[in-house]
């Protein structure tokens, strides 16, 4: 009896002292980090880790992504609503790389929207006469009026990216843009105007994926610009280009919102539910709507079909 019971002891020691035992972490080897892959925008980038060691997410189902995406719309419809009858002005900015993704949630957005009370805007290279203006003087007239939401595709910030690094401005308009943006943008909110600016953040690898599809797409071929091409070729200007613009104008009433656009579905879902949540608003759904009933045809004729040119039947 008592060789047993040493024998138990001697196992609960031993059990004591395994638990005791201080555990061995293994290192942990950092992955290393190129230069070229410093962020997603290149050095001074939107992200520390590079491509290879930035965990990506499981391919999002298309069936969730397009009960969610419906789901959004429908909360933009309300959104909408809101905008309308408490006449509040908004205006989203949609800025980033080349073919990271903002052409395509500004689409979802407007999919179900009234054209009317939300609309976009998308500026091309200012006229001869435009560039003698005050920098800001082209945008002022498309900014909303009571009720309304404005989609900037491109916006005010050419300035402090294309121009910049392409050389279409000079050092000193440059700098007092830089001045002038976080004054101009300020006085908009004290103007009662929702500002939210989106920045969206996409690879290198990606971007050149992207870049390829245009090539070898006909129908995306009016996507594929020569500056496009040319930014290319200037990616760690841009970088830098960027990072200047956002230590300058990331300011607290207008802060940039960065969206990580590798992922196409989710970055439209990301985005659209941050919108939402950008601008507090009620369900103003009115009650069913029921159909008065038609009108007879007393008394009118209708002309012969004869009369008319139709579009051909092709199909």
């Amino acid at each position: 009896m008592s060789k047993k019971k040493d024998k138990k002891e001697e196992k609960v020691k031993e059990q004591v002292k395994a638990k005791s035992a201080p555990i061995k972490a293994a290192p942990i080897k950092a992955a290393p980090i190129k230069a070229s892959e410093a962020g997603q925008d290149g050095p001074g980038g939107d992200k520390d880790m590079s491509e290879e060691s930035r965990p990506k997410p499981k391919k999002l189902k298309k069936k969730f992504y397009e009960m969610e995406l419906l789901r959004l719309q429908e909360e933009l419809v309300k959104l909408q609503e809101w905008i309308k009858t408490e006449g509040l002005k908004v205006v989203v900015i949609f800025e980033g790389r080349d073919a990271a993704g903002k052409g395509g949630v500004i689409k979802r957005i407007l999919e179900r929207l009234n054209p009317r009370i939300v609309r976009v805007v998308a500026l091309g290279t200012p006229s001869d006469r435009e560039k003698t203006q005050w920098y800001f003087q082209r945008y002022v007239p498309h900014l909303p009026a009571a009720g309304e939401m404005v989609l900037f595709d491109r916006s005010w910030y050419n300035r402090a990216g294309v121009e910049r690094v392409m050389g279409f401005c000079t050092n000193e308009e440059y700098q007092e843009y830089m001045r002038s943006c976080p004054e101009f943008e300020r006085m908009l909110v004290r103007s009662g105007i929702i500002l939210v600016k989106y920045w969206f953040s996409v690879s290198d690898d990606e971007q050149e994926r992207r870049f390829q599809s245009r090539i070898l797409d006909p129908t995306k071929h009016w996507k594929l610009s020569p500056m496009d091409l040319q930014s290319r070729a200037k990616w760690v200007e841009y970088s830098k280009a960027k990072d200047e613009m956002f230590a300058h104008t990331d300011i607290k009433q207008a802060p940039w919102y960065v969206v990580n656009a590798d992922d196409k579905k989710r970055a439209r879902l990301n985005c659209i539910s941050h919108l939402l949540s950008m601008v507090p608003y009620q369900d103003l759904t009115p009650e069913a709507i029921s159909l008065p009933p038609r009108q007879d045809n007393v008394g009118y004729v209708r002309p012969p079909l004869a009369d008319q040119t139709f579009v051909p039947e092709i199909y």
